[in-house]
């Protein structure tokens, strides 16, 4: 696989980013609900994201927040 594949399970809200068609020979988990998934030499070949629509609300609410505040602070600076 040359390019990035992402799939969105909507019945179990999980997200799947597959960088790589390589088997999974293993996993580590990043964070509750982010799963690396790894190839057997230890690559990182996907990404699994459980409870996605929630993950991906609460990400892109956090990084316009941030920008929101840099933008202030810019402003009275």
């Amino acid at each position: 696989m040359n390019k990035a594949h992402l799939t969105y399970f909507e019945k179990d809200d999980v997200l799947h980013l597959a960088t790589s068609d390589e088997p999974e020979a293993g996993s580590i988990e990043i964070s509750p609900n982010v799963t690396a998934e790894l190839n057997a030499q230890g690559e990182l070949i996907g990404i699994e994201i459980l409870s996605a629509s929630t993950f991906v609300r609460d990400s892109v609410l956090e990084s316009v927040q941030d920008r929101m505040a840099k933008l202030a602070e810019a402003r009275t600076a």
